[in-house]
C-alpha cells in the first residue's frame, strides 16, 4: 500500500470511528442548524436555564412574608400516674394564623431585592446563551479550517509524490543526482507527518464540536455573514455599554445589593403583626367533636426591637460594605467591555487585512510554483527550487485559511461583547427560551388578596419600593 493509500485509508478509518464512538447519525450541514441544535440540546445552556427557574423561586418565596400563615396541630395525651385523679386520656386540637401587617420597609426591601436578582440572573442565562454560541462559532469554524487544510495537506502530499516520481524518472535517465532524489523524498516525508498532524487536528476539533453542538460534523458549509455588525467603533461600544448582559447583570446585582441595605436597616423598626387562633379538648382519645375548654383568640402584636449586641448594627455595615463592592463590580464590568470592545475590533481589522494579504500571497505563490515547475523542466531551475515554491505556496493557503477563520471569530466576539451574538439573530424561525414567561408563570403562586394591602403599607417605609 502506498503513502497516499495510507493516509487517504487512515482519514477514512478516523472519520468512521469517531461516528460510531459518539453513537449519532444526525449531521449540521449549516452554521444555522449547529447554532439551532446546540440552543436546543447544549447541558451548559440547559442546566443555566434550570438555575434561574430556581432563582425565580426565591422572589416566590420572599413574596410569602407578605401573606397569611396558616398551621393546624392535634395532640392525644394519656396519663398513667399513681394517685391520678380525673380523666387518664385527653384530646386536643388548634388553629392558627399570623398575618404581618407592617415591617418597617423589610419585606418590601426584601423583595425588590429578589426582583433585582431574578433579572441579573436573566442577564447571566443570556450571557451564558451568548458563550455557548461563541463556542459554537469558534468551534464551527474550527473544524471548517481543519478540513480545509487536511484538503491543502492532501494536495501537497500528492503533488511532492507525483514530483518524486519524476525526479526519481530523471535520476534513472542520468539527468538528476542522489541528491535530488533524497530532497524529494524528505519533503514527501515532512508531507506525510504534516497530514497525519492534520488529520489529528480535525479529529480533535470534531470531538470538541460534538460537545458542543451534540452531533457529528461531516460536510459543512461555508459560514453566512455575521448579523449586525457595527460601521465603526464608536457604534459597537455604545452598544456594549448598553446591551453587554454581563454588565446588566452587574447593575441589577447592585440594584439587589441596595434594597438588602434597606431590608437590613427595616429591624430598627417596629413590626406589626396579626394573629388568631382557635381550639379546644376533649376527654378520651376518640375522634369527636371538641366541645370542652373551647377557646378562641386574636391579637395584634407590636414589636419594637431595643438591644441585640451589635447584631442588627453590624448586618447593616455588612449590607452597606457589599453594596459597595458591587458598585465596583459595576466599574470593573464597564471596564471590562470597553476593554474587550477595543480587543475585538482590533483583532477584526488586523484579521480582515490579513485576510487581503493573503489573497494576494496566495495568487503569487501558486504562480510561482507553476512558474518554477516549468522553467525547472527546461532547466532553468533546481529540484530543491520546485520544492520550496510548492511549501511556499501551502504555508500561504493555510496562512489565509486561518486568516479568514481568526477574522469571523474575533467579529463573532465583538458580537458577543455587544449583547448581539443571540440564536435569533443567526435563526429567526428559532423558538427562542424565554426566562421571563417562567418568572411570571410562577411569581403569583401562592398569592393571597391580603398581600397588595400589606406591601402598599410595608412599602411605604421602604421608601416607595
Amino acid at each position: 500500500m502506498t503513502n497516499s493509500k495510507f493516509v487517504t485509508f487512515g482519514l477514512a478509518a478516523a472519520v468512521s470511528v469517531l461516528a460510531l464512538t459518539i453513537g449519532v447519525s444526525a449531521q449540521a450541514e449549516s452554521l444555522n442548524d449547529a447554532i439551532a441544535q446546540a440552543y436546543a440540546q447544549n447541558p451548559t445552556l440547559l442546566r443555566s436555564r434550570a438555575a434561574q427557574r430556581a432563582t425565580d423561586e426565591t422572589y416566590v418565596q420572599t413574596r410569602s412574608q407578605l401573606g397569611p400563615s396558616l398551621s393546624a396541630s392535634a395532640s392525644a395525651t394519656y396519663n398513667d400516674l399513681p394517685g391520678f385523679t380525673g380523666d387518664r386520656s385527653s384530646t386536643s386540637a388548634g388553629l392558627t394564623a399570623n398575618q404581618t401587617v407592617f415591617a418597617s420597609g423589610g419585606i418590601a426591601s426584601s423583595l425588590k431585592a429578589s426582583r433585582a436578582n431574578v433579572m441579573a440572573g436573566q442577564e447571566n442565562l443570556r450571557s451564558t446563551e451568548s458563550g455557548v454560541l461563541l463556542d459554537v462559532i469558534s468551534v464551527y469554524t474550527a473544524v471548517r479550517r481543519d478540513q480545509r487544510a487536511l484538503q491543502i495537506s492532501q494536495d501537497n502530499y500528492d503533488i511532492l509524490k507525483q514530483q518524486l516520481d519524476q525526479t526519481q524518472a530523471q535520476f534513472d535517465a542520468g539527468q538528476l543526482t542522489r541528491t535530488d532524489v533524497a530532497q524529494s523524498q524528505a519533503r514527501l516525508s515532512a508531507s506525510a507527518a504534516a497530514l497525519a498532524s492534520a488529520q489529528a487536528q480535525l479529529d480533535s476539533d470534531r470531538a470538541s464540536y460534538v460537545a458542543i453542538v451534540g452531533q457529528s460534523p461531516v460536510a459543512l458549509d461555508a459560514e453566512p455573514d455575521l448579523p449586525g455588525l457595527p460601521a465603526d467603533f464608536d457604534a459597537a461600544l455604545a452598544a456594549a455599554e448598553k446591551n453587554n448582559p454581563d454588565l446588566q447583570s452587574a447593575q441589577y446585582a447592585a440594584d439587589a445589593a441596595k434594597a438588602q441595605v434597606r431590608a437590613e436597616r427595616s429591624v430598627f423598626g417596629p413590626t406589626i403583626g396579626l394573629s388568631a387562633s382557635t381550639g379546644g379538648t376533649q376527654p378520651g382519645l376518640g375522634v369527636g367533636d371538641i366541645t370542652d375548654n373551647d377557646s378562641s383568640s386574636a391579637t395584634l402584636r407590636l414589636s419594637i426591637p431595643l438591644f441585640s449586641a451589635g447584631l442588627n448594627g453590624s448586618r447593616v455595615r455588612q449590607a452597606t460594605e457589599n453594596y459597595n463592592a458591587q458598585l465596583q463590580v459595576v466599574e470593573t464590568a464597564r471596564r471590562q467591555v470597553i476593554s474587550s470592545v477595543s480587543q475585538a475590533w482590533s483583532q477584526m481589522l488586523a484579521a480582515k487585512s490579513a485576510v487581503a494579504s493573503n489573497q494576494e500571497q496566495v495568487k503569487a505563490a501558486q504562480i510561482a510554483a507553476d512558474g518554477v515547475k516549468v522553467e525547472q523542466q527546461v532547466g532553468l531551475r533546481t529540484n530543491i527550487e520546485v520544492l520550496n515554491a510548492q511549501q511556499e505556496l501551502k504555508s500561504a493557503q493555510l496562512a489565509l485559511i486561518e486568516a479568514e477563520r481568526g477574522q469571523y471569530v474575533a467579529g463573532s466576539q465583538l458580537l458577543s461583547v455587544m449583547g448581539g451574538l443571540t440564536a435569533k439573530a443567526f435563526v429567526p424561525d428559532i423558538q427562542v427560551y424565554d426566562p421571563q414567561e417562567h418568572f411570571d408563570d410562577v411569581k403569583s403562586k401562592g398569592w393571597t388578596p391580603l398581600e397588595p394591602v400589606v406591601h402598599a403599607l410595608d412599602g411605604l417605609a421602604a421608601g416607595g419600593n
